[in-house]
């Protein structure tokens, strides 16, 4: 049976409450709102996990630089990677090193001074290719807050026109324009609104501060890769 509203004292009460319009709401705008609150706690999700991500980035490439400015041998360090894998730039020093350990492995006689000059080129790439893996997996994810903070108020809003629909059928069935007619779908459409903002507002926030840490983790990691090309290019590609 539905409900109806209650009378006291010769006044028609309507219940407008948050939860009552939710439940009573038509089953696609409770879809609706359930799509919403569905991107917010997945974006929360990633907020959390980005925020631990970068977190551990920032300590343990602390760490590593500290370790690696200090170092007098690259092959040290190098066998001492271990201690450093949650670090995005001790990957790509790996990365790097690795090329170098081929490159030393491939020259001979004569050659050398050949292989040395198309050498750098391969280093360069690999040290490249290492940043831009390391930049997708900083990158990974990050899609979702775009995509709930672009759509989550347009979503809100489908909803917002989906209640209205309902109560101008309702007044064109009751054939009357009361408050307790179209007070259910106004309420219902006005909470799509706010939880459509309130899934895109945070979403939007969370998305604009990790693409900025994603940018300064790009330019610590082309900062050292920089370094790192100098000192090889000093100490192990000088032309014979």
């Amino acid at each position: 049976m539905a409900n109806i509203p209650a009378i006291s004292n010769g006044v028609l009460g309507v219940n407008t409450s948050a939860f009552e319009a939710i439940t009573q709401a038509s089953i696609v705008v409770q879809i609706t709102l359930l799509i919403l609150v569905s991107l917010s706690v997945f974006c929360w999700a990633v907020g959390f996990t980005k925020y631990k991500q970068f977190r551990d980035l920032d300590a343990s490439n602390s760490r590593f630089l500290a370790h690696f400015w200090k170092s007098t041998s690259l092959d040290s360090l190098f066998e001492s990677l271990d201690d450093y894998r949650g670090s995005n730039i001790a990957r790509v020093f790996k990365a790097g090193f690795l090329e170098m350990q081929k490159l030393a492995e491939s020259a001979s006689g004569n050659e050398q001074t050949i292989m040395q000059l198309s050498g750098i080129d391969n280093l360069e790439r690999t040290l490249r290719k290492s940043i831009d893996l390391e930049m997708a997996a900083m990158e990974s994810r990050l899609t979702l807050l775009a995509t709930t903070g672009s759509t989550g108020p347009f979503i809100g809003l489908f909803g917002t026109v989906w209640g209205i629909m309902g109560s101008f059928h309702k007044i064109g069935t009751m054939g009357s324009a009361s408050l307790a007619v179209v007070a259910p779908g106004i309420s219902e459409a006005l909470i799509a609104t706010a939880i459509g903002l309130a899934a895109a507002i945070p979403a939007v926030v969370l998305y604009n501060n990790f693409v900025a840490k994603v940018r300064k983790e790009e330019l610590e990691l082309n900062t050292f890769s920089s370094d790192f090309l100098n000192i090889t290019k000093r100490n192990f590609f000088k032309e014979s």
